[in-house]
């Protein structure tokens, strides 16, 4: 059953949103890992989707309309996440890279021969 003022294409986005709005985050996603896009432009793209959605996309009588604003801004949440895992991940290993060599150069100097 459509609901009130929703078009059969609306009907269909609303329906599988999710899904899309996941399938574009790992795709969008992989291509910051392969450094085809830059942090930058994911945080670029994440405020202008935001925007987009917030002043027109929420309010918007166009049922089609107010879900790819929806799902655009959705998927670019999850890119979002992408740099700053990765940014976690990096600065946990220079961590840890840190402590080992600590911990190496106190074994060195502190052993007797």
């Amino acid at each position: 059953m459509i609901e009130h003022g929703s078009t059969p294409s609306g009907h269909w986005l609303r329906g599988r949103r999710t899904r899309i709005t996941l399938w574009i985050a790992a795709l969008e996603g992989l291509l910051v890992l392969l450094h085809v896009i830059q942090w930058w432009e994911v945080l670029v793209l994440a405020v202008i989707a935001g925007a987009l959605w917030w002043f027109a996309g929420r309010s918007s009588k166009s049922h089609v309309f107010r879900q790819a604003t929806w799902i655009f801004f959705a998927s670019q949440l999850f890119v979002l996440c992408v740099p700053v895992a990765l940014a976690l991940v990096k600065a946990l290993a220079i961590g840890i890279v840190a402590i080992l060599a600590i911990v190496g150069l106190v074994l060195l100097f502190t052993r007797h021969s």
